[in-house]
């Protein structure tokens, strides 16, 4: 009614406006010729009682007419609704079905469509609780075998709302994008890890026949999957799927990893596959670059494995056997004199380990600290001392006047460095993991040498890269830098004892993880005039550290017969260490093959791990956001207390073994 009110008002607007105007050129006719005066009152009164007469004419032939059609629209609005192509039901918020029409009573007649109505109801309650009104119900709700999109509008009634709901099939939809899903395209790379070590150890005559059988393997693998292999080198193929086939590649673990070992050359060794599979770009080309990205973390991780790279999401696969040790020492010396060059062209040289720093990476530190000075350039070691774990390296340290000011904390680092800084990053290869990430987010230019298995969060942005997983120790790899340099650095005593200490401490006194060149690392270094008794003192333990040890030790449980599970509870700021040695010292009792041993660690908790080769517990932690090798690992756990991370390790490990079923 208000509508039609302003359409008469507007129709009486436009008539005054006229007469007003008629009466203007009237008056002005007058003033020219006073004679006309009476003429023009008697036409204005006249023109005046017309229009009235007229206006109020028009006035009832609108009302009635716009009458006709409001009673029109609302009859079509009711024909509309109950016929409405898509299913249709007015509700109360409370349950109380008020309409249904045709299409919905057709739609639903075989469907006990009363409890999906009673949940809608509720969430739309919930909304309206919340001021959260939404055009669209349910991006998505699956009814009986169709998917459904539910758009409506709710009014208030009394203490309830009514609210209208239309029932939107949107299953062939649904279908439709999830058959282009599928489609999408995943390229990757395979490659033969120990290709050269493999084809040197066989004669000649068995090359074409034990290659054609791994090809053969590999076409028929992909094959199953309706993929596309093609062979760019001799160790290297391009590999193409489709993700649902992706998917079932997934849930077979990568089964290609064992098949391809079952084809052994005639000493017996094996061939290993390293996988990446990437899906993350805009182009096709851009996926084969991601997937050469997640090869380089693959073969940082020791290679025997796959990883698929979704997004920001790596999953990985394998991995379960130890890195194979690499005799070739070519890297090393190249390594080596591109580090030269980069120490040359740097005003000064920060070298950086991981946090919580312990005597490898110190070692490392320390063995490139002479390879700077031997090149005539200021170096410092970052390292924020805490704890006992480096006290006494560093009390000697501190009485060598030629070291003074060479250990600076992680704040003097950074009010200190400048774009013509080169900083080294030792035993770590993860961002979050250094001393300090401000630090390495200032530095301009990187160096990273590590020996840890790559995780995704790795530098990328480092421009040299010495990254060995087969090497025992950040200071191995440091060892053999130091030899081939071309300026020939001299380690005194007390670099090389750390470098040293450093290998004894991460092989165990060279029990785990060693090879060939780790004893030829060592005797380099013994050469150097290594005193091993004083290097054995740094590793001795208090009697007090030793009885915290003895106490772990006595609390462990077993899971699956041969893992070690133990919890250090007490509040100490050196807990991180004495789990360390207490997951060591489990590992020399029979029947355990690998230990974890929980600790606290101010606000977060630490888990060591250990084995002796048959489990992998870089798999396992890596899981809490760890990482480290098959037989040594660690990881810290945010946000939960020991009783909750303590249960999430062993569904870790049930992980683990369900994947090897």
């Amino acid at each position: 009614m208000n509508h039609n009110k302003k359409i008469v008002q507007k129709i009486v607007s436009k008539t005054k406006i006229y007469i007003a105007i008629i009466a203007i050129l009237l008056i002005a006719l007058c003033m020219y010729n006073p004679w006309l005066i009476i003429p023009s009152v008697i036409i204005y009164i006249a023109l005046i009682a017309y229009a009235y007469w007229t206006n109020n004419k028009r006035q009832e032939e609108l009302t009635e007419h716009i009458k006709s059609l409001t009673f029109s629209l609302d009859k079509v609005a009711k024909i509309a609704l109950v016929n409405s192509p898509f299913p249709l039901v007015i509700a109360e918020t409370n349950g109380n079905l008020i309409f249904r029409n045709t299409k919905f009573n057709q739609e639903f007649a075989n469907i006990d469509i009363n409890n999906y109505l009673t949940k809608i109801l509720e969430d739309v309650k919930l909304e309206i609780k919340n001021n959260d009104k939404k055009e669209k119900i349910y991006d998505e709700i699956q009814i009986d075998k169709k998917t459904y999109k539910l758009y409506g509008d709710y009014m208030p009634l009394k203490d309830e709302y009514i609210i209208t709901i239309y029932f939107v099939d949107d299953t062939k939809l649904v279908e439709l994008e999830s058959l282009f899903e599928d489609k999408d395209i995943y390229i990757g790379l395979i490659m033969i890890d120990n290709y050269e070590e493999v084809i040197q150890r066989i004669a000649d005559d068995e090359k074409p026949q034990l290659m054609a059988e791994i090809e053969k393997k590999l076409y028929d693998w992909a094959s199953d999957y309706n993929g596309l292999i093609l062979k760019s080198e001799r160790d290297t193929f391009v590999c193409i799927f489709e993700k649902k086939y992706i998917r079932e590649i997934e849930e077979k673990k990568f089964d290609i990893l064992d098949i391809i070992k079952e084809a052994q050359a005639s000493d017996k060794m094996q061939f290993t596959l390293s996988i990446a599979i990437s899906n993350d770009g805009t182009s096709n080309l851009e996926k084969y670059k991601t997937a050469q990205a997640a090869l380089d973390i693959v073969l940082g991780r020791g290679g025997d494995q796959a990883v698929v790279h979704e997004g920001d999401k790596y999953t990985f696969f394998g991995g379960r056997t130890q890195e194979l040790e690499k005799r070739t020492k070519v890297k090393a010396r190249i390594i080596a004199h591109a580090l030269e060059g980069l120490i040359t062209e740097s005003s000064k040289v920060m070298i950086m380990g991981h946090n919580n720093s312990d005597m490898d990476c110190i070692g490392a530190s320390m063995g490139l600290y002479r390879l700077v000075k031997t090149l005539n350039k200021d170096a410092y070691i970052v390292v924020n001392p805490q704890g006992e774990n480096l006290s006494t390296f560093l009390q000697e340290l501190a009485t060598d006047e030629q070291y003074d000011g060479i250990i600076v904390d992680s704040q003097t680092a950074i009010s200190n460095i400048d774009d013509d800084t080169l900083l080294v990053i030792v035993d770590t290869n993860k961002k979050n993991y250094v001393e300090s990430p401000e630090l390495l987010a200032k530095a301009k230019k990187i160096v990273v040498v590590d020996h840890h298995r790559r995780s995704p969060d790795y530098i990328e942005s480092a421009t040299l890269t010495f990254h060995e997983v087969y090497a025992s120790s950040a200071s191995e790899l440091v060892t053999e830098l130091i030899e081939y340099a071309e300026s020939a650095p001299e380690l005194n005593n007390l670099e090389a004892e750390a470098l040293y200490a450093g290998i004894m401490m991460d092989t165990k006194t060279f029990t785990f993880k060693t090879g060939v060149r780790t004893f030829e690392a060592a005797a380099y270094l013994r050469k150097c005039g290594v005193d091993i008794i004083k290097v054995k003192k740094w590793f001795q333990s208090d009697l007090d550290t030793y009885n915290k040890i003895s106490n772990i030790i006595g609390k462990a449980e077993l899971v699956y017969d041969s893992i070690a599970i133990s919890v250090y509870d007490e509040e100490d700021k050196e807990s991180n260490i004495v789990c360390a040695k207490a997951a060591d010292e489990l590992l020399t009792i029979s029947n355990i093959t690998a230990s974890f041993v929980l600790g606290k660690m101010d606000d977060k908790i630490c888990i060591s791990g250990r084995s002796i080769g048959d489990i992998n517990v870089q798999v396992i932690l890596e899981k809490l956001g760890g990482g480290g090798h098959i037989t040594l690992a660690g990881a810290q756990v945010e946000g939960m207390d020991m009783d909750e991370v303590k249960q999430e390790l062993i569904n870790r490990i049930n992980e683990y073994f369900s994947e090897q079923i």
